[in-house]
């Protein structure tokens, strides 16, 4: 995939999994890097336990793929970094 695939691609999962997992945004920027992050996990974790392909376009599998991915980042995310300000 192009850099701009991977970038549409990763903020689609990154905004999605921010809907789900605390009903606001994180932002632009970090959207996007969680959603890149969220596609590669998400990809290994098809490939490596699921037996399926990893991330292969701009389709809904594959958007599917890297938003439970980012799902999973973001809830490390929120592990790790919102324990710090309570």
């Amino acid at each position: 995939m192009s850099i701009i695939a991977w970038l549409v691609l990763g903020l689609i999962a990154g905004f999605i999994a921010s809907k789900i997992v605390n009903k606001t945004g994180e932002g632009l920027i970090l959207d996007i890097v969680l959603g890149i992050a969220g596609a590669i996990v998400g990809g290994f974790l098809a490939t490596r336990f699921l037996g399926q392909s990893d991330v292969t376009g701009l389709n809904i599998y594959s958007i599917f793929v890297a938003t439970i991915g980012a799902i999973i980042v973001l809830l490390i995310y929120h592990l790790v970094f919102r324990r710090r300000t309570l």
